[in-house]
């Protein structure tokens, strides 16, 4: 069965894309979700956050995500310290829930891919690519987030064209293009591969 990984920036629509390949019965890892329960109630992560933040860093057993935020957002030090506990145990996660898997192919959705080096434990990476215009319409219209914030956010991610690049296969939400004959084309070319 291969590995494959979703990628794409904030606003990019991976996650809609990984809603299509679902419908074809696809199994999806959302790691971003993965992460946010791994924080809660993997022991380990619990112990070395409260350890590195304090104990404010969880508030009647559940992480405390607007103080962990404010600690990290502009602090690429803590940050990293942050990211070096939760990645590892979110990477093995994903590499158990894999071997559980059934099908040609299962798919990973996370942001972070490249950063976090979890694209070492995949066979194909699939790359959702927009423009930056649109990417941020999209996440002003999801709300939340005002364009100042979601700037700051992309400035934090990896260069969109470096990530597309370091992509096997990229689809192409810009919206000119169906991304529904783009899912299922690619569907069918990585059942095609496992099938080698």
């Amino acid at each position: 069965m291969l590995q494959i990984g979703l990628t794409g920036g904030i606003g990019s629509g991976k996650t809609t894309i990984a809603n299509i390949f679902s419908t074809l019965g696809v199994a999806i890892y959302d790691a971003d979700s993965a992460a946010k329960n791994l924080m809660n109630t993997n022991l380990q992560i619990r112990q070395q956050l409260t350890e590195l933040f304090g104990a404010d860093t969880y508030k009647e057993g559940q992480l405390n995500r607007a103080f962990l935020s404010s600690k990290v957002f502009n602090n690429a030090p803590l940050l990293a310290e942050l990211n070096a506990i939760t990645h590892p145990i979110t990477i093995q996660d994903s590499i158990d829930w894999f071997n559980r898997q059934q099908g040609p192919y299962a798919i990973k959705e996370a942001a972070l891919i490249f950063e976090s080096g979890s694209n070492k434990h995949l066979d194909y990476t699939i790359g959702v690519w927009a423009e930056k215009e649109l990417r941020i319409e999209r996440v002003l219209e999801r709300g939340g987030l005002d364009r100042a914030a979601i700037l700051a956010r992309m400035e934090k991610q990896m260069d969109e064209s470096e990530k597309m690049k370091r992509c096997d296969f990229v689809i192409d939400n810009n919206g000119e293009k169906s991304v529904i004959a783009q899912v299922f084309e690619l569907h069918q070319t990585l059942v095609n591969l496992a099938d080698r």
